[in-house]
């Protein structure tokens, strides 16, 4: 069996309605960058699903990983530990991915002084209370990049987020005990074993990635402003941000 060169790493939690057209983007994405079948390995991490999400995956050819612990992180890490190939490449299973995403990856790490980088995003529909959403986002990530030393940037480091195998393990995957942020998390450190080594890190945004409004769909197009205020207040409380985050991240689907 040939080693791929990508590992998309999928985390997955009853996503029987999205997951097939993520993986039908996945593989435009392998047929346009030219590369073997086997080139390109697809791992659904399970998160203890009771729809047909592991099934659906299976029939697929994807590898199929179980992961018990309701952590988004843990899920994360544990699609990371069965990959085999030399970049990995984590992607939301409600995501779709650009065709020319494995193209855009290969030609950002092809360059030695590069960490790792995300191909950013695309709303799959706009709206005002989306739009406001997204450069709510740009902000925030912004004050992010001050923080740690870097520049701000009009781009909002998510989507497809990618990086060589060894550097994840270097770093130590992602947290498995934050129960949202834990991208952001992941970033930082990344980008921190970047400076460290004097290595930058890199968008990929001539491909970006569509991302999925069904949270809008189901709170509303402009939810994310008194949600961020009840999570504020929520942080007030002993324990009252783990709840919220289970409620609004977490729930059964």
């Amino acid at each position: 069996m040939s080693t791929p060169s990508f590992s998309v790493v999928i985390p997955a939690f009853n996503e029987e309605e999205y997951l097939p057209r993520l993986l039908d983007t996945i593989e435009r994405a392998r047929e346009r960058y030219g590369c073997e079948a086997d080139s390109v390995e697809v791992i659904v991490a399970d998160n203890c699903s009771t729809d047909a999400a592991a099934r659906i995956a299976a029939d697929r050819g994807c590898i199929v990983v179980s992961v018990e612990k309701r952590a988004i992180g843990a899920v994360r890490n544990g699609g990371a530990r069965n990959a085999r190939g030399a970049i990995l490449a984590f992607v939301d299973a409600d995501t779709q991915v650009h065709a020319d995403t494995f193209i855009e990856i290969a030609d950002v790490l092809n360059d030695a002084t590069v960490v790792g980088g995300a191909t950013g995003i695309r709303f799959e529909r706009s709206s005002p209370g989306i739009k406001l959403t997204f450069a709510m986002l740009v902000i925030a990530g912004s004050l992010v990049r001050i923080a740690i030393g870097e520049r701000p940037t009009t781009n909002v480091d998510t989507g497809v987020t990618f990086c060589r195998r060894r550097d994840f393990e270097e770093i130590g995957g992602y947290s498995e005990e934050r129960l949202f942020a834990e991208d952001a998390q992941f970033l930082i450190d990344l980008k921190r074993l970047g400076r460290r080594r004097h290595q930058r890190f890199a968008p990929a945004m001539k491909a970006k990635a569509i991302f999925s409004t069904r949270k809008f769909d189901k709170y509303g197009d402009w939810h994310y402003f008194p949600l961020s205020a009840r999570m504020i207040a929520s942080a007030l409380r002993h324990g009252g941000v783990t709840a919220w985050a289970r409620r609004y991240w977490y729930e059964e689907r």
